[in-house]
């Protein structure tokens, strides 16, 4: 029993897999806690089972690890810009930790095709539809390939607001802070994908734009 449900945290995957995932996990989990003061909200809203797709803003390279390390219920899946996959021993590292690589600025076909099969999986996939991380930490518009995930993959889509990670490692930084003001995630109420195409795709878009941006909001006031 105890085995099986260590299992549903990553559908498909290893024990060793998982618990690997795991140890990396709450690694991260005690370093945003520690040095960092996370605040966080709404980890109920997460189903923990099915497939989920996290939509999030964009602040940072520690925005994958703040949003999955925060989460303790299940084992998520991400995608990351190619180049971060040169480096061979952090390709493996960052691979072994469930991401995906995608072409930035490109209709990465593939990697779509790849989250979407592991959202049919059941598992847990976040995706950052700004494209990039934000210039000035202010979520930028979503591009339109959110929709296709959106159209394809039958599942539960859960918003996700981030705020004070961009204080702490902009992109313009080579290296990030550390003495900073608390940094905060919320997980919003979740909304199946047909729920958001009923007005088509377009206003999809908008809608989980909106509820975002409203988590960011909410996500800045913990930090007070």
């Amino acid at each position: 029993m105890m085995l099986a449900k260590f299992r549903s945290k990553h559908p498909g995957s290893s024990v060793l897999h998982i618990a690997f995932f795991n140890f990396c996990r709450m690694v991260v989990h005690a370093i945003f806690i520690v040095i960092y003061r996370r605040r966080r909200e709404g980890l109920e809203n997460v189903p923990k089972a099915g497939g989920v797709l996290l939509v999030a803003n964009h602040q940072s390279f520690f925005d994958p690890p703040l949003i999955g390390g925060a989460l303790t219920t299940r084992d998520t899946d991400f995608l990351a810009r190619g180049g971060l996959f040169k480096f061979k021993p952090f390709a493996w590292l960052i691979s072994t930790l469930n991401a995906t690589p995608i072409k930035q600025g490109a209709g990465d076909t593939g990697a779509m095709k790849e989250v979407i099969k592991r959202l049919n999986e059941h598992k847990a996939v976040i995706v950052f539809p700004e494209g990039s991380r934000s210039e000035d930490g202010k979520v930028q518009p979503f591009e339109r390939g959110i929709s296709v995930l959106l159209k394809r993959a039958k599942c539960v889509v859960v918003p996700v607001g981030i705020a004070g990670v961009y204080e702490v490692w902009p992109r313009h930084r080579s290296l990030p802070r550390v003495l900073t003001k608390p940094v905060a995630i919320v997980y919003g109420d979740p909304i199946t994908t047909e729920e958001l195409l009923e007005n088509g795709a377009d206003e999809a878009i908008k809608s989980i734009q909106k509820r975002v941006e409203t988590l960011v909001a909410r996500a800045e006031e913990l930090r007070r």
